[in-house]
C-alpha cells in the first residue's frame, strides 16, 4: 500500500467535505432530506467521529498494541478495490449509532479540523509499524495501521457519495 498516496487522497476528500460544508445553509444542514435518512449534519457527525476513532485504532496498531490476527480475504478485496461492495444500505455498528447526532456547521468544521490535526500526528506512526499488529474494526475484523488508513479513505469517500445523493434529492424536490 502506498500510504503517501492514501494520505494525499484523504486530504483531497476532506477538502471536498469542507467545500460542501461552506455551500450548505444552516437550516439546510439540519434538514432531513427528501430521500429520508441522515441530514448533512448527521453525516458529518458520523464520518468525522468515526474517522477520529479510526485514527486511534490506527495508532494503537502502529504502536504494537494490536493482535497478530488474520485479515479476512473479503476485507482485503475491499481495501484493494477501494470501495465497499454495492448494497442498498449499510448499517452503522451498534456501538457507533448512538454517537451520531445533529451538529452545527461550526461543530462540523471543528470535527474536520480535529481530524486533520490527528491525521497529521498519526500518519508518521504508520511508516515503521508492525504489519502484524492489528486492531479490531467492528465490521471488518482485524486491521493493521496501513489498512486502517485505507479504511478511513474508503469510508470518507463512501459518505461523500452519500452527501451527493442527499444534494440530488433536494434538487429533485425543488423541481
Amino acid at each position: 500500500m502506498n500510504t503517501a498516496k492514501i494520505k494525499f487522497s484523504i486530504n483531497k476528500i476532506v477538502g471536498a467535505y469542507k467545500s460542501k460544508l461552506s455551500s450548505y445553509t444552516d437550516a439546510n444542514f439540519q434538514q432531513i432530506p427528501p430521500i429520508l435518512g441522515w441530514s448533512y449534519s448527521e453525516v458529518y457527525s458520523h464520518i468525522f467521529d468515526a474517522s477520529l476513532l479510526s485514527l486511534i485504532a490506527l495508532e494503537n496498531a502502529a504502536k504494537g498494541k494490536g493482535e497478530d490476527k488474520p485479515t479476512h480475504f473479503a476485507v482485503k478485496m475491499i481495501l484493494f478495490f477501494g470501495a465497499f461492495p454495492p448494497a442498498k444500505k449499510y448499517k452503522v455498528p451498534k456501538q457507533l449509532i448512538d454517537r451520531v447526532k445533529k451538529i452545527s456547521k461550526p461543530e462540523a468544521l471543528n470535527f474536520i479540523n480535529q481530524f486533520e490535526v490527528s491525521l497529521a500526528s498519526a500518519y508518521p506512526t504508520i511508516l515503521n509499524s508492525n504489519k502484524n499488529s492489528k486492531v479490531l474494526h467492528p465490521r471488518l475484523g482485524y486491521l493493521n495501521a496501513e489498512q486502517w488508513l485505507r479504511f478511513i479513505e474508503i469510508h470518507l469517500n463512501h459518505h461523500l457519495k452519500q452527501l451527493n445523493r442527499i444534494e440530488k434529492s433536494f434538487k429533485v424536490e425543488a423541481v
